[in-house]
């Protein structure tokens, strides 16, 4: 048993919007995707996908990337990105998952999962109100991440080890502290994984530990679209 990490899969197919536009690492990323996906993971292992999973704006122009999901080895455990437009409610996103019989995917939204004696915890995340071009609506969604990452982590407060997962990095090259960062580091988190840098982006990473909090690039362009084993 393992557990698995990727982001940012931007699926199209439900959508005519492939990824190849943006440079020759995309051609084909969705066979790269899935080749890579089983070569990897086992059905017995638990993969989480950081956000940006699909291009579809409504929930029923994600069926086929959902399709194509369930078709792929082990447990999957969804983070909210800033482009899954789809995403619903938890109720609805449950309903859809269980009318199309997609038994080995859900939800991580204001709660966690065990995995062993491990919570695995974790929200969208959002860009940091201080970063360059933040506005005041940033701020405002940047709070209530924080409110989220809260919740996910209060309904693990008895887990032995607690993995944070994100879709926005939680601090930029400086490794400044902020709300988020503050947040997981009194909740005695190990380990934080995340995603959204693409490209020239990749160089603001942070892949180190920081205040006994080991952080993680995991987008699939980043990793050549392998999942990253997070933990045995």
């Amino acid at each position: 048993m393992a557990l698995f990490a990727i982001g940012d899969l931007h699926l199209p197919l439900g959508v005519d919007k492939p990824m190849s536009v943006f440079g020759g690492k995309w051609d084909n990323y969705v066979e790269k995707i899935a080749d890579n996906w089983q070569s990897l993971v086992r059905q017995r292992d638990t993969v989480v996908l950081v956000g940006d999973f699909s291009w579809a704006t409504y929930l029923e122009q994600s069926y086929k990337d959902f399709e194509f999901l369930n078709r792929l080895n082990g447990k999957k455990i969804m983070v909210k990105g800033n482009h899954d437009y789809w995403w619903s409610t938890l109720n609805k996103l449950k309903k859809f998952i269980a009318d199309s019989g997609f038994s080995d995917i859900d939800f991580l939204q204001n709660n966690h999962f065990a995995y062993g004696d491990t919570a695995i915890c974790g929200t969208r995340g959002w860009m940091y109100p201080k970063w360059d071009g933040a506005s005041a609506e940033d701020e405002r969604i940047f709070a209530r991440e924080v409110l989220r990452l809260g919740l996910s982590l209060k309904s693990a407060e008895n887990a032995r080890e607690i993995y944070v997962f994100s879709h926005f990095p939680p601090m930029s090259v400086q490794r400044e502290e902020n709300a988020f960062t503050e947040l997981m580091e009194a909740g005695n988190v190990s380990k934080c994984v995340y995603g959204h840098l693409h490209a020239h982006a990749h160089r603001n990473a942070v892949n180190a530990v920081v205040r006994n909090i080991e952080y993680m690039l995991v987008s699939g362009d980043y990793t050549e679209f392998n999942p990253v084993k997070i933990s045995d």
